[in-house]
């Protein structure tokens, strides 16, 4: 049987300072530097005015979950040992959305407006993704 590793993001042109930010245990999303637009997914122009003065601004990391999934059956082997896992949309307090993690909640309790904040998890050879667990 062949074994298995998390898949690790490979940083783009257009990714690399959002992974660079989360190596420093912060979350960044773009803005736009002509229109104000606040963007999740990192792209090369602003998905409102199609401006490519985009920056990158470190956000809050405080979010609430708007839908999510139980998945019962992971990907590869390499997840096995975190099912059953929550994998979530949430919306960031400044707008965005992103699909995630939510850890450290049972999974009985997690919930759609339920209010969460971001951690950053080891996801093997010393790369940090950010994830999310329940705010108090």
């Amino acid at each position: 049987m062949m074994e298995h590793s998390k898949l690790i993001p490979v940083p783009t042109i257009e990714t690399k300072p959002y992974w660079d930010a989360c190596q420093q245990k912060k979350l960044s999303v773009q803005k736009c530097e002509a229109c104000g637009h606040i963007q999740f997914y990192p792209r090369i122009m602003c998905t409102e005015c199609s401006s490519r003065n985009v920056s990158w601004t470190e956000v809050s990391g405080e979010a609430k979950v708007i839908t999510y999934t139980i998945v019962h059956r992971p990907i590869l082997d390499a997840y096995k040992e975190e099912a059953p896992y929550i994998l979530s949309i949430l919306k960031l307090n400044e707008g965005p959305t992103m699909m995630t993690n939510i850890i450290n909640c049972p999974l009985n309790e997690v919930h759609c407006g339920m209010k969460v904040e971001v951690t950053f998890k080891n996801w093997g050879e010393d790369f940090l993704v950010p994830v999310f667990e329940p705010r108090d």
